[in-house]
């Protein structure tokens, strides 16, 4: 996240790293067109790079093959080629592009790779400010979410239902909270 027109007050300059034992990388996606199927990635990383004149840069990967559904078989399908391939594509990236006040809330705007494909998105970030922490050095927050259409990903796998719709969404919202800890 490049902060050239908003900033983030308590933002020190310094690497913050992403710490998976308090984050989340969620999603949700329509289910046979009544319900919501949610999910989490339990491995990721990333860091968050604060320059002296408080531009920030952020980046992250999160490893495809770590979905969890509490569905065994979905899971399964879900990193089969008809969804992630997660065998050819194993990590999906994220690379910010800038960061900007939209009214009261903020934008982060970045590069997303999912499936070897990659495409710009915006993800509204609110900030939730700094901690000192508990003795390891200051902690930031971050939630973030946006929505996706998994076809712009290479998903494009139709499962249609007899009676009209569809097994499965197009549009994905991603949901993302994060806890940064300050690296020495």
């Amino acid at each position: 996240m490049t902060a050239s027109t908003a900033t983030l007050p308590g933002l020190t300059a310094g690497t913050w790293a992403i710490d998976p034992v308090h984050s989340t990388v969620g999603f949700s996606v329509r289910h046979l067109m009544v319900s919501k199927v949610r999910g989490t990635f339990e491995n990721f990383s990333g860091t968050i790079v604060v320059a002296e004149d408080g531009t920030a840069t952020a980046n992250a990967e999160i490893q495809v093959d770590s979905i969890s559904t509490k569905n065994a078989d979905r899971d399964a399908h879900i990193k089969s080629a008809d969804f992630f391939d997660a065998e050819q594509f194993p990590v999906a990236t994220f690379t910010s592009t800038g960061v900007r006040a939209d009214g009261s809330d903020l934008v982060l705007a970045g590069d997303f790779t999912l499936r070897g494909v990659t495409k710009p998105i915006e993800l509204k970030l609110e900030f939730n400010g700094v901690n000192p922490g508990m003795g390891q050095g200051a902690v930031a927050g971050f939630e973030a979410t946006t929505v996706i259409n998994r076809k712009d990903f290479g998903i494009s796998i139709e499962m249609p239902l007899e009676g009209g719709g569809a097994v499965l969404g197009d549009k994905i919202t991603l949901n993302i909270e994060i806890e940064a800890l300050q690296q020495a």
